[in-house]
């Protein structure tokens, strides 16, 4: 067997997932990184609430990836050995209230970087900072350092760069040159898990939050709270709605079901038998704060009228103009169209370069979803690596 390592370019959770697979197994692996420090993304993810996967069971999980093949590596290493797995690095988990699991309170995402990385570190796995992939060919991959260019032999190359949002971490999307050039077929970025710009300037609701709403455009309904920005609206019902409504012309309309428990027929029947609108709207209806703002803001008639209220109510209309700027947004879809891509993820045009995460075209939305697929994906190739047990140093 040829002594060559496997080259992992990109220090985020698939690269440092593969990496730690394939080092457990032997495997002689490189990781390569042009930031200063692993995992920017991961750690910057983490200041919004660091959700790690979700609790739910694995059959309804998998439904939330785009494409079948995403569905199957996930079911391969889903939630619960992802728990175990942070369990055996010495990150304990819970589940929080919404199913989202969690390192335990108090855990902070450097301290889960740290572990992994020790972890890594004490299977002999090596870094290097500050190298930038410029190229590669059969053999050898080309990296940019300083002034110079080194090249580095491998047996197998794991691509694991990113999307295309959020740059400052890294995330810059410009390795789609290198493959472009390479005659692989790169899809356009687009914005995902993304808030909406709105025609209505909600800006009197700014930082507020509609709770246990429903969001519907078509026959498409999700679940959950919505929070008004400058701009617009976010929210996981709202990130949910991106991928049925960015394949649609802008404007669209969405619509809110500000009381999901209750039909049009019961919100009109209790609001004919009020006297104070506003009263009854949040007595009876518990229809306050956002919510009762929302409702003043529509047209006299509308308001005062208890079947049009009723059914406002249950259809508050949002004309969305479009999605967020890809920088901002939390994830993209787009990237290396699946189809360049074998089962193991390696490239039909360069069998030994395999690319994993965000860079492929593949959609989840927020919640663990997209963290456990980065996950399964690294643990997926590198087994297939390991099972080929070809070109790669293993000790």
């Amino acid at each position: 067997m040829s002594a060559l390592p496997v080259v992992v370019v990109g220090a985020g959770p698939a690269g440092l997932m593969a990496a730690y697979k394939l080092a457990q197994s032997g495997v002689q692996v490189l990781v390569y990184d042009h930031n200063k420090a692993p995992a920017r993304k991961f750690l910057v993810a983490g200041h919004g609430g660091f959700n790690l996967t979700h609790s739910e069971p694995v059959e309804e999980f998998v439904h939330k990836y785009t494409h079948p093949h995403i569905q199957q590596v996930v079911k391969e290493f889903d939630n619960v050995s992802v728990i175990k797995w942070l369990d055996s690095i010495g990150i304990k988990t819970f589940v929080g209230s919404s199913g989202k699991v969690f390192p335990e309170r108090g855990i902070k995402p450097i301290e889960v970087l740290n572990a992994w990385m020790e972890a890594l570190k004490g299977l002999q796995v090596c870094f290097f900072s500050g190298y930038k992939l410029v190229d590669f060919d059969e053999e050898f991959a080309y990296f940019s350092r300083g002034d110079s260019i080194e090249s580095v032999r491998y047996g197998r190359m794991i691509l694991a760069v990113g999307g295309g949002s959020w740059s400052k971490t890294g995330s810059d999307g410009r390795w789609t040159e290198i493959l472009s050039r390479k005659n692989v077929n790169i899809l356009p970025f687009q914005a995902a898990n993304s808030g909406y710009n709105t025609k209505k300037d909600f800006s009197i609701l700014e930082g507020q939050i509609l709770k246990n709403v429903q969001i519907r455009f078509g026959d498409i309904i999700k679940k959950g709270e919505v929070l008004f920005t400058r701009y617009g609206i976010e929210g996981s019902p709202v990130y949910y709605m991106n991928r049925y409504t960015r394949k649609e012309n802008f404007p669209l309309t969405l619509t809110l079901d500000l009381k999901p428990s209750l039909t049009v027929e019961d919100i009109a029947h209790i609001l004919r038998h009020s006297r104070k609108i506003s009263e009854t709207l949040k007595s009876k209806l518990n229809l306050k704060g956002a919510a009762l703002t929302l409702l003043k803001l529509l047209d006299k008639e509308t308001f005062t009228t208890a079947g049009l209220l009723a059914k406002s109510i249950k259809n508050y209309p949002i004309e969305v103009t479009g999605l967020r700027p890809i920088e901002e947004v939390i994830s993209t879809c787009g990237g290396v169209d699946m189809d360049e891509v074998r089962q193991d993820f390696s490239l039909v045009k360069y069998p030994k370069v395999h690319c994993i995460g965000e860079m492929l075209d593949w959609d989840a939305p927020t919640g663990g979803y997209l963290l456990q697929a980065c996950f399964s994906m690294g643990h997926f190739c590198a087994q297939q690596i390991i099972s080929q047990q070809d070109n790669v140093s293993v000790s």
